[in-house]
């Protein structure tokens, strides 16, 4: 279309131009109230200088009309997946993009939510679709949603320039759900002291309500709070390592989904002091090293006692002369030996050293979940050694009492190879031993042997706790590198926690990791060959099952589809494991009523409606129309998108109303005028 309008385009900066403007009216006005002869003449040469300074141009435009914007943002959000949400919300989006598309005037932009992220984030979406178009151009915008937004903004200045703002509310009035929310958890916690968590149920039709926990899958006695407010709930961890920890409550009925009747947190299981017991039997070239690897952890509190002269011995020389302390062995042995985290028996032990009494009680400490660790050393004369007493019973393997001298070096057994102790040990340049000490295996495992089979490490458990023996003294020749040394450090560091219960270091353990990706993955290690199926049991109640598939010898993995967000379970054989897909507190199931209030003050800001379209799958929509560049654009039944009448500039000519030359001559034809009526 053609069009034409008045411009200017001054011959001086604009302001220079008003400056002489406001000087002429000045002197202008002077001259009038002195009552000057020629005013009007005067006035009219200042005019026609100024005209001609501005260059007054007569444009000729011809100008091609641009569509106005308007955006369309669709919920696609987990919330938007109950009780006919998404039909509802479909069939909406359908019959406004048919009505936006059938007027030539408009150009449409769509975006959506991201399905999977955590929380609704409209707004963003919405600055995303327009972030490239004119604010001039702008027409409005429409956002379908069941109204639970999360990132709406407080300030909504800048919101103004993308609207109106329109809201269709994809949702039943009523709609009832029970939620847990977790509001502030720990990152981590001691062992065996008390971990507290605030949390908050929301429930409409109850004032108390029994809060379920599970940690790592084990169910814990139930605790009741108050409904509608942050409360306190508590229990101890009993494992280290990662531990998840999930909180439910039961559904109510008719309620809109169970899928926020459960929170989860990963709570971290730290030790906070390890307290070990060392004994040495006597002084010895290996007993520095065993002192020297505890007292470098700074998690762990030794108490190392070296037995350096038996209670037997008689050397004539009277008790208060004798620098050395009694070995407390009735305070260690039968008040404090439940302290202990780990007891290590260093050689061995003179019977007049500790008794049967407390070899015995020692035993009893291992059967109730206590950690032993014995290094042996060459027996005493006699029939004595800790084999041939109570402890005899929970010590792995059974010792024959024969020495063998010799360099070896030592091998790891088949079971050592793949055993979570051993399995990540190196056994390329391992340095020779001299000594050990002949056993039978028995029913302990054997992680370590000699090259002609006589085992040097066994592991065992009994009762509730792990018995490991070392039947060399010669791993101080590892420590001091020699002939190349070998992983002594790493070895008895894997064994320590293996006795403590190291959640790693099992051997048989299931893992279970979830992803971005639709799907879980587990892994297995164990030491079968024939490990059971894995059984995975979503959060809507499904098992799946599948083969394990071998990636080294006792170590497999598996893969199995997993779309909806919750609590997983999983099952191979004896094992189990769970695992939370999504993250651990998600916004987007905190409520998930369909609510008008969040998006409201957007709305009104922008001049925009909302309208409650239900979700029986036919909306109950509000006619469109344009409405003007401004005032309201909303009312009962009805959306406005406004008429921004922008357009492209294809072509253009100019004339200038009034040349300088001619402008300047004219101002001084009426300047001589002037002064020949005021020479009269």
């Amino acid at each position: 279309m053609d069009a034409s309008r008045l411009g200017f385009d001054p011959l001086i900066p604009w302001l220079a131009l008003w400056g002489l403007v406001g000087v002429a009216v000045v002197l202008w006005g002077v001259y009038v109230t002195l009552r000057g002869k020629a005013w009007l003449f005067r006035a009219l040469a200042m005019t026609v200088l100024a005209v001609a300074l501005a260059n007054p141009q007569w444009i000729q435009e011809q100008r091609e009309p641009l569509k106005d914007i308007v955006a369309v943002v669709m919920d696609r959000s987990e919330s938007m997946n109950f009780r006919g949400r998404t039909e509802t919300a479909q069939a909406a989006y359908d019959a406004i993009r048919r009505q936006i598309e059938a007027d030539d005037t408009l150009e449409l932009r769509i975006a959506e939510t991201d399905p999977g992220a955590d929380g609704t984030d409209m707004y963003i979406a919405l600055q995303s679709a327009l972030s490239d178009a004119p604010r001039d151009r702008i027409a409005g915008a429409v956002m379908i949603t069941d109204g639970q937004i999360h990132d709406i903004p407080k300030d909504t200045k800048d919101a103004q320039k993308l609207g109106p703002i329109h809201a269709m509310i994809v949702g039943g009035d009523d709609e009832i759900d029970r939620n847990i929310e977790i509001q502030s958890a720990p990152s981590f916690s001691i062992i065996d002291q008390k971990v507290e968590m605030r949390v908050q149920v929301n429930d409409p039709t109850a004032k108390t309500v029994p809060v379920g926990i599970t940690i790592n899958g084990e169910a814990q006695p139930d605790q009741t709070v108050k409904v509608g407010e942050p409360q306190m709930v508590s229990f101890t961890l009993d494992q280290r390592g990662e531990n998840l920890v999930v909180l439910s409550v039961d559904g109510i009925p008719n309620e809109l989904t169970l899928a926020n009747n459960l929170a989860s947190a990963r709570i971290s299981g730290v030790q906070d002091r390890l307290r070990v017991l060392l004994i040495t039997g006597e002084p010895h070239a290996g007993a520095r090293v065993w002192r020297d690897l505890l007292k470098s952890d700074p998690a762990v509190d030794l108490v190392h006692f070296t037995i350096l002269r038996p209670p037997s011995k008689s050397d004539n020389v009277p008790t208060e002369e004798i620098a050395l302390i009694a070995f407390p062995k009735a305070q260690l042995f039968r008040e404090k030996l439940d302290e202990f985290d780990l007891v290590i028996f260093d050689h061995e032990l003179r019977p007049q050293v500790l008794e049967e009494a407390y070899l015995d009680r020692v035993a009893r400490y291992v059967e109730q979940g206590g950690a032993l660790l014995v290094a042996a050393g060459p027996p005493y004369p006699g029939s004595y050694m800790l084999y041939n007493t109570p402890l005899g019973g929970v010590l792995p393997g059974r010792a024959t009492g024969e020495i063998v001298d010799g360099k070896f070096v030592p091998q790891l057994t088949a079971l050592g190879k793949r055993h979570s102790v051993t399995a990540t040990l190196s056994t390329e340049g391992w340095g020779p031993w001299m000594r050990y000490m002949k056993m039978e295996s028995g029913n302990a495992e054997a992680l370590m042997q000699t090259p002609d089979g006589h085992p040097l490490l066994l592991l065992k458990r009994v009762g509730k706790g792990r018995v490991a023996s070392v039947m060399s003294d010669q791993l101080w020749l590892w420590a001091r590198g020699y002939d190349g040394g070998g992983p002594y450090a790493e070895l008895i560091r894997r064994t320590a926690h293996w006795l403590m219960k190291e959640p790693e270091l099992e051997e048989e353990l299931l893992k279970l990791e979830a992803g971005a990706a639709p799907e879980i993955k587990a892994r297995l290690q164990t030491m079968s060959d024939t490990p059971g199926k894995l059984e995975l049991t979503g959060p809507d109640g499904k098992t799946l099952e599948t083969d394990w598939s071998m990636t080294s010898p006792g170590h497999y993995q598996a893969t199995l589809p997993a779309n909806g967000l919750g609590l997983y379970r999983a099952k191979s054989g004896k094992l189990s494991a769970v695992t939370l897909r999504g993250p651990t507190h998600p916004r987007e199931y905190l409520d998930l009523r369909a609510t008008a209030d969040k998006i409201q003050p957007l709305a009104t800001a922008t001049l925009g409606g909302v309208y409650k379209l239900g979700a029986d799958g036919t909306p109950n929509l509000p006619r469109m129309q344009r409405v003007d560049d401004r005032g309201n654009a909303s009312g009962s039944d009805w959306f406005g998108l406004r008429k921004r009448n922008a357009y492209a500039v294809r072509a253009t000519e100019s004339t200038t109303l009034l040349p300088g030359v001619i402008g300047m001559l004219l101002a001084c034809a009426f300047m001589m005028l002037a002064w020949r009526r005021e020479g009269r």
